[in-house]
């Protein structure tokens, strides 16, 4: 119903096309609009791991280096002695790592280590392969802190003895013995020196470890 200006009524009628009982298209009909379906495929990028991996192969990369500096203290020390060429006919002057024990656990704590960073090198590849996995990166967070404490007191009693052999203690009136035994304290200097930078690797393998269990 529709209402003109003037008042009057007037009535239209729209007429509904008849179904084609067929069902056939009527002839002129204009055909159904297609419906457009849209997908969107939103793709997120996976670098495979991305700085994580990263992080793995520095791993790897220390734990190499970790190897050789630990193995270098640990021969350094092991085969550093020295004989004077006086002796007597009772006494003969000899300086050996073996004649004090710090020093043979300074051996005994850099094998240790060595030999654990040769172990640790397959769980290390494995981070590299699969460097979102979490659980493995935390056991050698844990093993790699032990390992920093065993190097740090190894090196720090090592290094504790070589002081006094060099500079004595004029307290408990002991001389130094490094005037004499020069060859054997440049050895044992060097070692101890060795074992601190594996120490040094040992906490910048923690601190990377750290860094990759980190979400974002």
């Amino acid at each position: 119903m529709d209402s003109d200006r003037s008042g009057v009524l007037t009535e239209v009628s729209v007429q509904e096309p008849k179904a084609n009982p067929k069902g056939k298209a009527v002839a002129g009909a204009a055909p159904p609009p297609p419906v457009v379906i849209s997908s969107k495929v939103t793709t997120t990028s996976n670098p495979k791991g991305g700085w994580r991996r990263g992080f793995a192969i520095f791993d790897l990369v220390l734990r190499l280096c970790g190897i050789a500096v630990a193995l270098a203290a640990t021969a350094i020390m092991g085969t550093t002695q020295q004989t004077l060429p006086f002796f007597t006919q009772f006494f003969q002057f000899q300086a050996q790592y073996n004649d004090l024990p710090t020093f043979t656990f300074f051996v005994i704590a850099n094998a240790i280590a060595s030999g654990y960073l040769v172990l640790s090198l397959p769980f290390s590849i494995i981070c590299i392969v699969r460097p979102h996995l979490r659980g493995l990166r935390i056991v050698l967070i844990v093993l790699d802190t032990l390992m920093v404490g065993l190097a740090m007191a190894a090196a720090a009693s090592a290094a504790t003895i070589a002081d006094l052999a060099q500079n004595g203690n004029s307290n408990a009136n002991w001389a130094p013995i490094c005037q004499q035994f020069d060859d054997f304290c440049q050895s044992i200097t060097e070692a101890v020196q060795s074992s601190f930078a594996v120490a040094v690797i040992f906490i910048l393998l923690v601190v990377f470890s750290s860094l990759s269990l980190r979400r974002n």
